[in-house]
């Protein structure tokens, strides 16, 4: 069997681990960058329950009028260090995927690296690698 797609992406930002963590793990700061470039700000809405074992869920629309929402479970949560949690669309609840956060010290900011795995198939690693990278721009612009 082929092993699934997975996606590694890594991006500096201008803040420290405890605010990278908290812009992932409060809702009121999610809703304000999550979503790829296309994403309508002001449709991102979030419910986090950030504790091993926790749910969340995220939904928002994009500027074509479509309605993406995504949840999963939180698998590993250590403060201002490492976010683990399952990843699956409601549209494909069976396409589990499994994203895995790091945030290190760098200097004044933060090296965050995000892993993607267990992706369904390359069209949807590639898709992901789009939103993600569009979602991590915004991210880092939050501290610019």
């Amino acid at each position: 069997m082929l092993a699934k797609p997975s996606i590694t992406l890594k991006r500096r930002i201008k803040a420290s681990p405890a605010k990278v963590f908290a812009a992932w793990t409060q809702a009121e700061k999610l809703v304000r960058w999550f979503g790829p470039h296309e994403t309508l700000v002001e449709t991102v809405k979030a419910e986090l329950d950030v504790r091993p074992g926790g749910k969340y869920r995220a939904s928002f629309k994009t500027q074509d009028g479509e309605y993406h929402e995504v949840g999963g479970v939180y698998r590993e949560v250590i403060p201002d260090q490492r976010l683990q949690f399952t990843w699956s669309w409601h549209s494909t609840p069976e396409r589990e995927s499994l994203v895995t956060i790091t945030m290190m010290p760098d200097g004044q900011g933060t090296m965050l690296t995000l892993l993607h795995e267990q992706l369904f198939d390359q069209k949807a690693a590639d898709g992901h690698k789009h939103g993600w990278t569009g979602t991590l721009e915004k991210l880092a612009a939050e501290f610019d």
